[in-house]
């Protein structure tokens, strides 16, 4: 059915939530005297980091993200990648489907939170948060993919595990599929596909 396949990273190929999670709440405590609970912080999986940043009403971003980076580093070792993944790059590979990546990380945050677990190798194109101006829910990300790739909407699949993913690929006109291993709201988020297992994706290609 399609001929390129984009994944989201994190909540889709790795589980990074415990990392970002906890190194959030750190710096939190430490910036404005407020540490939010577990549930409270759901809204940032799937968010570039300054978003959330703002949202908890802090200026000074690029110094506050710098700090949430060097947390995650003692929280590192909790991140995995998902059981499947690995597998299904490679099949996907095998058939010759181009595969890609649209993440609302930053390339910084891509370098030090992704590229380490060997990856990268499998996917053609990538698009992080340092390449567009506006990030998921808007298109923007995911129509710097298309020009780049050069694939047409309807060629393609957006997988992830948020509404912002969702969002986004529903406003780039591209068909969404809900990574049900990651997402925290299987129920909330509408989707062309919903897919158990990584390896669910391969029901996806020609």
């Amino acid at each position: 059915m399609f001929n390129c396949i984009i994944f989201d990273v994190d909540g889709t190929l790795i589980d990074t939530e415990f990392m970002v999670k906890k190194a959030l709440q750190k710096l939190l405590l430490e910036e404005i005297a407020q540490e939010p609970s577990w549930e409270e912080l759901d809204f940032i999986l799937g968010i570039p980091g300054e978003v959330t940043l703002n949202r908890f009403g802090i200026v000074d971003t690029e110094k506050a993200s710098r700090k949430w980076n060097e947390y995650m580093i003692e929280f590192k070792h909790h991140v995995k990648i998902y059981a499947g993944i690995e597998e299904t790059l490679k099949l996907l590979k095998s058939h010759q489907i181009t595969t890609g990546l649209v993440t609302s990380k930053t390339q910084t945050e891509l370098n030090t939170d992704f590229i380490p677990f060997g990856l990268m190798p499998y996917f053609d194109h990538y698009v992080s948060a340092s390449d567009t101006q506006r990030h998921k829910p808007f298109p923007d990300p995911l129509l710097k993919f298309l020009e780049i790739s050069g694939y047409k909407a309807d060629q393609t699949i957006y997988i992830g595990d948020t509404i912002y993913d969702q969002q986004a690929a529903s406003a780039a006109g591209i068909p969404f599929g809900l990574a049900l291993w990651g997402t925290k709201t299987p129920g909330t988020i509408p989707a062309e596909f919903k897919l158990k297992t990584p390896l669910d994706v391969l029901s996806l290609i020609n």
